[in-house]
């Protein structure tokens, strides 16, 4: 974990807001998310209202809309944290695929390809999408084969967010002039998120709130409900003085005034989480300066807020 930036010196008062692990059970899951294992067969938005079922709850939303035929992670916000599952679209995704080409070719020709496939790629979004079919560019991070049988390519790729995965399979299939498709698909990574412990399926979240209900245990809900607060790790931080959050969720930006503390590595124009002390997510929004500029302002606008997501007086009004 990268040790933050410390501005100046501030202390939080305990009668208000909550540190996300210990909110009351009810907020818990109003304020939180689901690292779900989506199976094949049903659609994203299928599995939402499956969510919003086993729950009882009013409302849920996934990030990242995964085809009915692919498995894999799919981080689902609930009630309040739908609004924040949202920062999880653009955020770098990691796949494993196999690609199926259309004739055997060498594998040196196929690992050429793939290298030739990496760094910035054009796509068109397929017919069956959601978005405007229009020609854009997609960074592809990484590629590992993983193996190669005959005809078949077992491949990992860490993208962009936005990358469809079976249009690159198709697209490869072009390039190199024996057609190709993509066979099977699994997402193991969506930003934070990945095939770790915290990883859940529906099954496990309809026995945790069984547990809930019928024997008052909240250990097994709060192993599958995470903070919303999980949902945005991949963002660089600033830590703000109690006294600055409500002036925030009142739609005010942040003032040099307001910072404790910081990521050391924030570039002008990125998005960055703004947390209080008790490491609450206040708001998102896009930093005005630098690490080092920020550190050394005493006065001005240094993140300009975008999105708000606490919710006005969680914490008492000290600005004019």
């Amino acid at each position: 974990m990268t040790e933050l930036l410390i501005k100046a010196e501030g202390e939080t008062d305990p009668y208000f807001g909550y540190r996300p692990n210990e909110r009351p059970i009810a907020e818990h899951i109003s304020k939180g998310v689901v690292n779900l294992d989506k199976t094949m067969g049903p659609t994203s938005h299928e599995i939402d209202a499956w969510v919003k079922r086993i729950l009882n709850v009013e409302k849920t939303g996934h990030g990242g809309t995964l085809d009915p035929r692919v498995t894999g992670i799919l981080p689902i916000g609930i009630n309040k944290a739908t609004r924040v599952i949202q920062m999880l679209l653009g955020a770098p995704k990691e796949y494993v695929c196999l690609m199926r080409l259309h004739e055997e070719i060498s594998e040196q020709r196929i690992r050429d390809i793939l290298e030739e496939f990496t760094g910035k790629i054009f796509q068109t979004p397929p017919l069956k999408s959601a978005v405007k079919r229009e020609l854009r560019v997609r960074t592809i991070y990484k590629i590992d084969i993983l193996e190669i049988d005959g005809q078949d390519v077992l491949f990992r790729i860490n993208c962009e967010g936005g990358t469809y995965i079976r249009k690159y399979c198709h697209d490869i299939g072009e390039a190199l002039g024996i057609g190709a498709h993509m066979a099977e698909l699994r997402r193991t990574k969506s930003g934070p998120f990945t095939e770790d412990e915290t990883l859940k399926t529906l099954q496990d979240l309809t026995d945790a709130y069984y547990y809930l209900i019928h024997e008052d245990d909240e250990t097994p809900i709060r192993e599958c409900i995470l903070p919303m607060e999980a949902a945005v790790t991949h963002l660089k931080q600033v830590i703000v003085r109690d006294s600055a959050v409500d002036a925030i969720c009142h739609g005010a930006d942040l003032a040099s005034g307001g910072i404790l503390e910081l990521s050391p590595d924030i570039v002008k124009d990125e998005t960055v989480r703004i947390l209080t002390l008790k490491g609450e997510l206040v708001a998102a929004g896009e930093s005005v300066e630098t690490s080092a500029e920020i550190l050394e302002s005493d006065k001005g606008i240094m993140v300009n807020i975008k999105k708000v997501f606490m919710e006005p007086e969680t914490y008492p009004k000290m600005w004019k």
